[in-house]
């Protein structure tokens, strides 16, 4: 009896080819994927590059609430009913992203069970890191929750080596990703890169002095502001 064909479909490939409801673009440091108010009808997947998230209050207050690495899908709130976007996404260094229609999303998560364990995945670490950040958020002080957001920019606690933050992030942008001010942003930088947790040559370069000093909480990192 002939064993049923093994399925070949490759998530990443599928992304990475134009096809039905599925477009290409080439973005430039700067350039916006879409912005808030727009129509929330496509899920986009960064194949290169950075992206920023951003949200504008009533008041015009703009803060920095998130950035995308290779690999991870954004604009997924159109699945669930959301009419308009909620936040604006620029990239932050040219960018290679992959547009896919929200009727295609949907037949492609319907259709393709190795790319929907692919998005139920990412699903999970987001809501995952959401969870974490509250916690840090609502735990710790701005000094740990600089100290977290380092660590994760440089890719700490992935499978692949931590590597120099790629892209020149302000102290504005740090100081709004922690809800802190710039200037304690700024203390805190300094006393880093006195202690030997981090080093600065044009990109940060986070150390595992850095890890080990969150992880075991030692008196530098422990008190509160």
């Amino acid at each position: 009896m002939a064993k049923p064909a093994k399925d070949k479909f490759d998530p990443k490939t599928f992304l990475a080819k134009v096809g039905e409801g599925k477009s290409i673009s080439k973005l430039g440091k700067g350039q916006n994927v879409f912005v808030q108010g727009d129509v929330a009808d496509a899920v986009f997947y960064i194949q290169k590059g950075k992206i920023k998230l951003t949200v504008v209050s009533d008041q015009g207050k703009e803060a920095v609430v998130g950035m995308l690495e290779p690999g991870q899908f954004f604009g997924e709130g159109c699945l669930n009913g959301q009419p308009l976007r909620i936040a604006t996404t620029t990239a932050m260094e040219d960018s290679i992203i992959t547009r896919i229609s929200k009727l295609a999303m949907i037949s492609a998560l319907e259709g393709r069970p190795k790319f929907s364990q692919l998005f139920m995945a990412y699903l999970l670490t987001r809501n995952s890191r959401i969870e974490e950040d509250l916690i840090d958020q609502l735990f710790n002080s701005s000094e740990k929750r600089l100290a977290r957001l380092l660590l994760l920019l440089a890719n700490f606690g992935k499978e692949s080596s931590p590597q120099p933050i790629g892209v020149k992030i302000s102290q504005e942008t740090l100081a709004e990703m922690i809800g802190a001010t710039r200037s304690r942003v700024s203390f805190f930088m300094n006393k880093f890169r006195r202690l030997g947790f981090i080093s600065y040559n044009g990109k940060i370069e986070v150390h595992s002095s850095l890890l080990n000093a969150v992880l075991i909480e030692k008196s530098e990192l422990g008190r509160k502001d």
